[in-house]
């Protein structure tokens, strides 16, 4: 099933392109990796998925409904079953994780009892039991991205988009941290969607990917069909 189409999307942004007639299709359960360099029109790709911004022109559709097309929303982000981690994670400095967790959850009327035990589970899901009265300030960086991993999956979306999630990281916690992304999407089944400029990270987290390039699909394809094409 296609939980994810763009039907010849483009964006504009001050005049300028930031991508062209871009068409795509997910299937539902799919890790696919958005490729390339900054500015190529990788985050706009997420936004609109997520509904932060209409196209300009070509249509989207979220499980086989249309959420936007021509400069209209018509699906607003919160009623599109979405999870979003950034690069600069958002959490809230003032909350606890257990607090950053329990946001959303409070905000969709979810009960006390239920909030506590996905919480619990969550946490030890990710790897952070003991950690749920902490400040996100007293925590390292690879857990400060466990917590927001935490907290879009906490709200069982259907799809998930991180952009770009572990590029302030060093090396060895990037990759333990991929691994564990490719872990929990094979465990829950969500779909990803994950945005990097780096073919290391990209090649270690997909199923199928797409080249982006100056607001261009250039190639999609699998892992080693993508290798091939980038060696030419």
């Amino acid at each position: 099933m296609k939980i994810i189409k763009l039907d010849s999307v483009t964006k504009f942004y001050n005049g300028d392109i930031a991508l062209d007639r871009c068409s795509l299709e997910i299937e539902q359960g799919e890790r696919l990796v958005i490729l390339g360099p900054s500015g190529c029109g990788k985050t706009t790709v997420l936004r609109l998925i997520a509904g932060f911004i209409a196209p300009d022109s070509g249509r989207i559709h979220l499980n086989g409904i249309l959420v936007s097309e021509n400069k209209k929303i018509l699906v607003p982000p919160e009623k599109r079953d979405i999870g979003m981690v950034f690069q600069d994670l958002a959490l809230w400095p003032h909350l606890t994780v257990a607090g950053n967790l329990a946001f959303g959850l409070k905000a969709r009327g979810v009960a006390k009892n239920e909030r506590q035990k996905r919480i619990r589970e969550m946490l030890q899901l990710v790897g952070l039991s003991g950690f749920e009265n902490r400040k996100p300030s007293e925590l390292s960086g690879g857990q400060q991205q466990r917590v927001a991993l935490a907290r879009a999956l906490i709200l069982q979306p259907d799809v998930l988009l991180m952009d770009e999630p572990l590029s302030s990281l060093d090396h060895d916690l990037n990759v333990r941290l991929r691994n564990e992304v490719v872990r929990l999407q094979n465990e829950i089944g969500f779909t990803l969607v994950y945005v990097t400029h780096d073919r290391e990270e990209a090649f270690s987290i997909a199923q199928s990917l797409i080249v982006l390039k100056n607001g261009h699909q250039v190639f999609k394809g699998n892992v080693k069909q993508v290798r091939q094409f980038l060696q030419q």
